[in-house]
This record gives structure tokens, C-alpha cells and sequence, in this order.
């Protein structure tokens, strides 16, 4: 069966179920887990000379992925170590975050990607797209989506 499972997170309350329910999985494969947080990439804006009031610094932008991160994950550790599951946790950053959760799986050794679907339909799942379903399509590790 699985052996490692990889669980990105998006600090979403569905992310957050997807995360329980995948350590639970690992409990009772007898698998590991690693969680992966998809850092964005700060935005570049064009606003000519102009520069809006609230915009972050690139490095304010960086400090509160950072901190993003440290929560997110901090979760997925806290639940593995209630659960009694082995737990490691990585940052990526990638300017798509299917290809930083793919990279991850890859890069961790993972023999399953568990991760929610945020369950878009109809025009916005076309227009909006689906990081589960770029996964799901562009993934050669197996993928369970969980909703």
C-alpha cells in the first residue's frame, strides 16, 4: 500500500479536513506523511509611477508567506503527532502551486498526493480552474482528492 503521503495545505477549512482525513489514511496504512504549503511568488504589478497605499514590500510579502507557512504546516504536524504519524513538513515555491505540490511529492520520496478539491462546477471551475485537477493532470504519482 502507501507509504508516504504528501498533503498540501492551503490553510483552507476544507484543506484542513483533507489533511485529518489523509493522517488518519497514514495511521492506518502505516504510512508517513509530509505537508506542503505552495508559497506564492510576490506579485508584480504595473502601476507605472504609481504605487497603491496598502502594497506590500517584497519583503513584507515574503515575511507573512513565511508566517502562512508556519501555520499551515504547523497544523498538519500537530495533527500527525496526535495521530502517532511520522511528519515532515516543506515549503515550495513555484509560480504555478500544482507544479510546487508535484515537485514536492517528488522531492520528499511520496507514493500518493492527498489533497482537497474545492468541488467548482460549471463555468467556475472552467474559468477559475482547479490546482487539484493540475495535479490530478500532470502528476505521474497517484492522486486522491478529497472533498
Amino acid at each position: 500500500m502507501f507509504k508516504h503521503i504528501l498533503l498540501p495545505t492551503d490553510g483552507s477549512e476544507l484543506s484542513e479536513r483533507a489533511v485529518s482525513a489523509g493522517v488518519d489514511l497514514a495511521k492506518a496504512v502505516g504510512a508517513k506523511v509530509t505537508g506542503v504549503y505552495a508559497m506564492e511568488s510576490f506579485p508584480l504589478t504595473y502601476y507605472g509611477e504609481y504605487v497603491p497605499a496598502d502594497a506590500f514590500s517584497p519583503e513584507e510579502f515574503e515575511a507573512a508567506e513565511k508566517r502562512r507557512a508556519d501555520t499551515y504546516l504547523g497544523r498538519v504536524k500537530e495533527l500527525a503527532e496526535k495521530a502517532g504519524v511520522p511528519c515532515e513538513v516543506l515549503t515550495m515555491r513555484d509560480a504555478l502551486p500544482h507544479d510546487a505540490i508535484i515537485a514536492a511529492a517528488e522531492k520528499a520520496g511520496c507514493d500518493l498526493i492527498y489533497m482537497a478539491t474545492h468541488g467548482r462546477r460549471g463555468i467556475s471551475a472552467l474559468l477559475l480552474g482547479s490546482e487539484t485537477t493540475k495535479v490530478l493532470t500532470h502528476s505521474k504519482i497517484p492522486v486522491l482528492a478529497f472533498r
